[in-house]
């Protein structure tokens, strides 16, 4: 029988230290815990007692504002307008647009339009529209009469038509932030994801943004598109296909792209808003047509992304205000039809629904009413947006790293084809 390795020996070292490297790696990854103690062992000079250690500096965190494919545009866009307003008072700049207080925007379907109508720069550097300028746009322009809604109705005009009077001929480049916005690619058979972070650094990745919303919004018609130099080709259908609710992609995007956050590591370094839309009433229906369906589809992988990114930040969300949810429940569409419909009132509509309580999803157990109402979560989300907002004036770290153009855009700046696109979503590399 083998005799047990006395202290001195070799091999009772290497196993020693075998166990001090695996509860390391226990306590650090599996439980989140960091004890300095556990790299300091007991006949070290430097102990904790001894070693005054300076302050950890925080970073801050990255702000995260994503908006589902939704058919109740105005809604999403009076929320927007009601957080702006307060961020307005809080801050002490009553002209501060929302894209100020965030540092990316995800968008798909009409919650893509919005997020580009926020975060595209104007004329002036400064981003194209308020909140409340795009929910004045929007009830002025045109409210949804259809279960269709604003951007499918305009997507029956010619593309050169409201999408460019919008947005002109400005490009992904041209954005005051990072943007996100999916649609589904049919050439590829693979979603596609249109990203600032990759069209600043090649113009096979850069497209015009009234392409990118005609695209996102289009539906299941297929819509021909192709980059600025004309060498990536796509066939895209709807962002609702693709990805109804874009915020897991915005929240992996954040952590993998290192050149722009190079400091967010876990969700604990985040400030997520999502913004759904009206959940669905199907109590009662024995069938349903295929536009239902695909509405059901959509709500469903949806939900799915919302549960799994709550038990990502908290099992319960009522004492976590890293991520929260606005979704608003009995109350569709044909609460904004009529012609006689304008920002006010659209606003008193909004204010009656964040006086409900929050439904939350919770993974496998269905819904549950929150503790809070809608309105509450959100002052207490505009408070944490405004306390970063601060510790950003004071701190000598940026928290964010926008990439800058680095060369003038060519016609031949890139070979890529859509074949380099094919059988997945484009990788979330460092720069992406």
């Amino acid at each position: 029988m083998a005799s047990t390795p006395a202290m001195g020996d070799p091999c009772f070292d290497v196993d020693k230290l075998s166990y001090e490297i695996f509860t390391i790696l226990e306590s650090k990854f599996l439980f989140g815990y960091d004890d300095p103690k556990l790299f300091l062992n007991e006949s070290s000079p430097e102990t904790p007692a001894k070693n005054h250690a300076s302050p950890k500096i925080s970073s801050g965190k990255v702000r995260i504002l994503s908006i589902d494919a939704i058919s109740d545009c105005l809604l999403a866009a009076a929320f927007l307008a009601r957080i702006e307003s307060s961020l307005r008072i809080q801050s002490g700049d009553p002209s501060a647009p929302i894209a100020d207080f965030f540092d990316i925007a995800a968008g798909s379907g009409a919650g893509g339009v919005i997020s580009a109508m926020l975060f595209t720069r104007g004329v002036n550097g400064r981003p194209l529209f308020s909140a409340e300028e795009t929910l004045c746009f929007l009830a002025k322009n045109g409210l949804p009469s259809t279960r269709k809604g604003l951007f499918r109705a305009m997507m029956r005009r010619p593309i050169n038509g409201s999408f460019r009077k919008i947005f002109g001929e400005a490009t992904l480049r041209d954005t005051v932030k990072p943007l996100l916005i999916p649609c589904f690619d049919f050439s590829t058979g693979a979603p596609f994801l249109f990203s600032r972070a990759d069209a600043v650094e090649t113009d096979g990745y850069d497209f015009r943004i009234r392409e990118i919303c005609a695209a996102t919004c289009g539906g299941l018609k297929a819509m021909e598109m192709k980059s600025i130099d004309g060498r990536t080709r796509i066939a895209a259908v709807g962002g609702e296909v693709a990805m109804a609710n874009p915020t897991a992609a915005a929240i992996t995007h954040v952590l993998h792209n290192k050149q722009e956050f190079p400091f967010a590591s876990r969700v604990e370094d985040l400030l997520v808003l999502s913004i759904a839309g009206v959940a669905p009433e199907l109590a009662g229906r024995s069938s349903q047509s295929t536009a239902q369906a695909l509405r059901i589809a959509g709500n469903g992988m949806a939900e799915t992304v919302d549960q799994v990114i709550a038990m990502a930040f908290s099992q319960n969300r009522t004492n976590n205000s890293n991520y929260i949810r606005l979704q608003a429940h009995g109350l569709g569409i044909e609460t904004f039809k009529g012609s006689n419909r304008d920002a006010k009132q659209i606003m008193e509509t909004a204010e009656a629904i964040l006086g409900q309580r929050n439904v939350e999803s919770v993974l496998f157990q269905g819904r549950k009413l929150s503790e809070e109402t809608n309105a509450e979560k959100l002052e207490r989300f505009a408070a944490e947006l405004i306390e970063e907002h601060d510790n950003r004036k004071k701190s000598r770290i940026p928290t964010v790293f926008i990439k800058q153009i680095m060369t003038p855009r060519t016609s031949s700046a890139t070979t890529i084809t859509s074949t380099t696109l094919s059988g997945s979503l484009r990788p979330n590399s460092s720069h992406s």
